[in-house]
């Protein structure tokens, strides 16, 4: 245990592991042709000209070789077979396993942590069963990179101890992506989200026709219907086409609970989080009436643009999806508080790019215009501040652990406390980072950077864990009473 008076680094790291793995559709060549005929096409001929001895020992051999890495895997094959079904006019009358040898030919293995496992939130688990005293049972978000940096969503479980000990529960090795269903989506969010680009006039002889809440299946049948289904609407920077990405980028996702939480990965599902869903800001939510529910801010990436995005659950086997809206919802690092105050809700934003903002919801979907509330002031932090976590409730304040941008790119994390009552009121401040990395965090996939999106109470210390050069993920014990010394009013400069 590396240690001092106010903060403890415990020795335990998390490391990514490449044999994580799981199936994804692979579609070769799907947006190249050669004298019109896709690659995928090819593929299919040339397996459709084997004799059934020859689709008999393919299937065996693949079988044998991975049936042992995933679950079900047969099924699989069929279901990625469907997606080319209708290129295959005599499907009906294929035997069972040339369907299923195809379906293996347009399957592959996608490492989900690949090239990095980081930046952690962390938060009670809702099953504290069977731990004992001082102990209590934890549960994390954490982000995972594979090939193409594509970021996805996994889940760590462990208990956090007395003397500050951490144990780390073995993930699960058999996977699952869950299913994914339509979510049902708001004229007015719709009218809201068209009204960023300056399309919701255009929109609005389309918008009259359809349901206060929709399933993009009634969308589509309104879309066919009306004049707006032109050259000038479709297109991929046309209106129609904004209108499916943002409809679609509402959407539900369930998991069997045959499955290990560990084992649940949430990937890339709409348009607008195609590559990626990044640093998930994890916070137990409660309602008015005492009821918990679990909501994480998270990043959408396109390739091209960024978002931010809502994922909801009660009980981590079904989860909600969609974008966040309004002025306060630009760029990245919202971080929702785990309550209402003044029957608002209220996130965290860094929508500007370079300050800590404030913001107030009614419903958690539109976010009004939001309040600066950290400014880069200090060498460590010059660059930019954002919110690493939500605030976190003390009879003191809000805790609010921070990051701020240094130097050479240093990422290095700090701390604020908000006013209880008033959260847009800065009551406390550091004058150094809690953490900077050291020697032996310094080198990763992006050096020099420590970068937490959540920490807990337990007992008299804060529990943080937090990502180190966004390559692996280590723990850190800060003495509360200690940390609550350190702070001080903002003086007329911060």
């Amino acid at each position: 245990m590396n240690s001092s008076g106010l903060l403890r680094r415990s020795e335990v790291r998390m490391l990514p592991d490449t044999t994580r793995v799981v199936t994804r559709p692979f579609l070769p060549g799907q947006e190249a042709h050669t004298h019109g005929i896709s690659r995928a096409e090819s593929v299919v001929d040339r397996i459709m000209a084997l004799s059934e001895a020859e689709v008999a020992v393919a299937l065996s051999s693949v079988l044998a070789s991975f049936a042992g890495r995933h679950s079900d895997l047969e099924q699989t094959f069929r279901e990625h077979f469907a997606l080319v079904a209708h290129r295959v006019p005599t499907w009906p009358d294929l035997t069972r396993d040339r369907i299923t040898l195809i379906g293996a030919y347009l399957t592959h293995e996608y490492s989900i942590e690949g090239a990095a496992l980081f930046n952690p939130a962390i938060v009670a688990h809702p099953d504290q069963s069977g731990c004992h005293d001082g102990e209590l049972r934890f549960l994390m978000s954490v982000r995972a990179v594979g090939e193409g940096h594509i970021s996805s969503v996994e889940f760590r479980t462990g208990i956090v101890g007395p003397d500050d000990v951490i144990t780390l529960d073995v993930p699960g090795g058999d996977l699952s992506t869950g299913v994914v269903t339509p979510g049902l989506m708001s004229v007015a969010f719709l009218r809201e989200a068209l009204d960023l680009h300056g399309d919701a006039f255009n929109a609005e002889s389309l918008l009259q026709h359809l349901p206060e809440m929709f399933l993009p299946s009634e969308l589509e049948e309104v879309l066919a219907s009306t004049a707006l289904d032109s050259p000038l609407g479709s297109g991929s920077d046309g209106l129609l086409e904004r209108i499916r990405r943002t409809a679609a980028s509402t959407y539900r996702l369930r998991f069997s609970a045959g499955y290990q939480l560990s084992e649940r990965v949430i990937m890339p599902t709409s348009a607008a989080e195609s590559h990626g869903l990044e640093d998930v800001r994890l916070v137990e939510f409660r309602q008015a009436d005492g009821t918990l529910t679990y909501l994480g801010t998270y990043t959408a990436y396109d390739g091209s643009h960024i978002a931010p995005h809502m994922m909801r659950t009660d009980d981590f086997l079904t989860f909600d999806f969609g974008p966040m809206m309004g002025p306060a919802a630009h760029n990245k690092g919202m971080a929702l508080f785990p309550r209402r105050i003044g029957g608002l809700m209220w996130t965290l934003s860094r929508w500007d790019r370079e300050n800590i903002s404030i913001a107030s919801s009614i419903d958690g979907i539109r976010w009004e215009s939001p309040a600066v509330l950290v400014t880069p002031r200090r060498a460590w932090d010059l660059v930019q501040v954002g919110a690493c976590s939500s605030p976190i409730e003390m009879p003191e304040g809000w805790l609010v652990f921070t990051h701020g941008v240094g130097p050479m790119r240093v990422y290095s994390i700090g701390a604020v406390l908000l006013d209880l009552d008033d959260p847009t009121r800065v009551i406390g401040v550091l004058d150094a980072p809690l953490l900077s990395p050291q020697s032996d965090e310094r080198d990763g996939y992006v050096p020099n950077v420590l970068y937490s999106c959540g920490a807990l109470i337990h007992g008299d210390s804060v529990v943080l864990p937090y990502g180190c050069s966004d390559a692996t993920i280590r723990f850190a014990f800060i003495d509360l009473a200690e940390l609550l010394s350190q702070f001080h009013p903002p003086r007329g400069s911060e």
